[in-house]
């Protein structure tokens, strides 16, 4: 197939594979063929850092990441042209290609990718992958679930109230909501803190388009700066023929502006994405792409041994000041993990990919910003008063594709000790006003209760006996699932809260 069909064809592939990744976005917990993670198992760089972090081999990463490797090895940052779906969108986002008399400020701005790279495999080797969250599927996958998502049903929901005011448009919405309500839109309203900031971290990514056309790529893209390095040695690679013109078309079509008009419009295959866009507006067709295993030449804005050094330095006076921090002292009394998570080693297996956030079918679960430090940014941990951890679910360690979350079975779960509910007794309804309020206790789904009714006669402050009803907890019974503090009526903070369990065995 010639160059020319295949840059007809590459959108179609682009279109096709970004909604693949939509469908497993929206379809994730179902019980599919197609994994939820697939595009994470096919990220070599989630899969290193993991692997690396948790010095162990993850089956579900390994194949995946080798196979995009060795299409690295073969073709080159195929992967940044014709699968990312982040890249994709970029595609997508209106962006600047400057003239030719304006170059790119300093073409040395391309090794801010390496510094990066080089920062997430170093913090990884000592065990902490918090700087995964700039990997370009983590970075889409928590957009989407934490911003696009939630906004996305929020205005449906809201439309379709409006819309319902008018008499003829009622049964078209029941049949909506009969269809989509469930399968593809959530039953609930989802609620993720940091949202906004979520959002607009990602707006500014494709603000920069404005800039550069795919700055993110160009730039900043850590992944892309690994495919870069291996695609130096990539067997198919853009040539020149000697029939060449100096005409500039070429260069100016560029999205990666990567063609060097003073090198022969050569161009760096570790910065070729194989879009193909130079291909048709060359008027001698002098532009091939052939196959031959010769190494690149390095450029100036390559990875150089100083550069390497700065990023190792950096990693480790970041990691330094992580385990400086509070956060590393005692533990977080809300720092609530999944069922079955263990946080002396979860921090070195979790690669803040947002997939147990997505299945979360209360949005209990949510994305970690000051509970577990800079060092667990974006891991996961359960807010009880945004949702509780249900009892009869078991989704987030059946969809963590790391492990991190074990894949308990749902008996094993509902054994699983993540918490352990107090109640303030200053705030409590019976304890504090002397009122019945037996709504924890009705919530609590532990066969036996966890929390149980007192039945006391106690004096009011003008001298009248009351009968109330006062809740104790069950301490050996509590598993920490927060429908107790979720469903607490109080405004506010609710009057019976739960925190880490505290291990009495180690003693003080």
């Amino acid at each position: 197939m010639r160059a020319q069909t295949w840059r007809r064809v590459r959108p179609w592939i682009q279109a096709v594979l970004f909604l693949l990744f939509v469908s497993l976005f929206l379809m994730a917990g179902r019980d599919l063929r197609l994994p939820a993670d697939l595009f994470f198992r096919l990220d070599p760089l989630a899969g290193l850092a993991g692997m690396l972090a948790s010095r162990r081999l993850i089956p579900a990463f390994l194949l995946g990441a080798l196979l995009a490797l060795v299409l690295a090895l073969a073709l080159g940052r195929v992967w940044c042209g014709w699968i990312c779906p982040l890249g994709t969108v970029l595609d997508w986002t209106p962006g600047r290609r400057p003239r030719l008399d304006q170059p790119d400020p300093s073409p040395r701005w391309r090794q801010a990718k390496y510094f990066l790279l080089t920062l997430i495999l170093i913090a990884a080797l000592a065990g902490n992958l918090t700087f995964l969250i700039l990997d370009p599927i983590t970075l889409l996958y928590r957009t989407s679930a934490a911003a696009l998502w939630p906004a996305s049903n929020f205005l449906i929901s809201r439309a379709e109230a409006l819309a319902y005011a008018v008499p003829f448009l009622q049964a078209p919405i029941d049949i909506f909501e009969a269809a989509a309500r469930g399968p593809i839109l959530p039953l609930y309203q989802p609620l993720y803190r940091g949202n906004v900031w979520v959002a607009l971290f990602f707006v500014s990514i494709l603000a920069l388009n404005a800039a550069r056309k795919r700055f993110w790529c160009r730039y900043l893209c850590p992944l892309g700066a690994l495919l870069g390095l291996v695609a130096k040695v990539a067997w198919l690679r853009r040539v020149v023929g000697n029939g060449c013109i100096d005409c500039h078309l070429c260069a100016r079509a560029c999205p990666m502006g990567t063609i060097d008009p003073a090198r022969g419009h050569a161009s760096d295959p570790s910065e070729c994405t194989l879009c193909l866009d130079c291909v048709p507006v060359c008027s001698r067709s002098e532009q091939h792409f052939v196959g031959h295993w010769r190494p690149a030449a390095w450029r100036a804005y390559d990875p150089s041994r100083r550069q390497v050094l700065a990023s190792a330095g950096a990693a480790l006076a970041l990691l330094g000041l992580f385990g400086a921090e509070p956060a590393a002292g005692r533990e977080h009394p809300y720092l609530i993990r999944p069922p079955g998570a263990r946080e002396n080693d979860f921090l070195a297996k979790c690669i803040r990919c947002g997939i147990c956030v997505r299945v979360c079918p209360t949005s209990g679960l949510q994305p970690s910003l000051g509970e577990a430090g800079w060092a667990g940014l974006w891991t996961p941990v359960l807010i009880p008063r945004l949702g509780y951890c249900d009892y009869a679910c078991n989704a987030c360690g059946q969809a963590c594709p790391v492990g991190a979350i074990p894949p308990l079975t749902l008996e094993e779960k509902r054994q699983a000790v993540i918490g352990h509910a107090y109640i303030d007794q200053n705030r409590c309804i019976p304890w504090a006003d002397l009122r019945d309020c037996i709504v924890c206790e009705e919530m609590c789904p532990i066969p036996d209760k966890a929390i149980v009714l007192e039945e006391v006669d106690v004096q009011t402050p003008d001298g009248e006996l009351v009968h109330v009803r006062r809740p104790h907890v069950v301490r050996e019974r509590c598993i920490g699932c927060g429908i107790c503090e979720n469903h607490c009526p109080l405004n506010g903070e609710a009057a019976i809260r739960v925190y880490v369990p505290t291990d009495l065995s180690v003693g003080f």
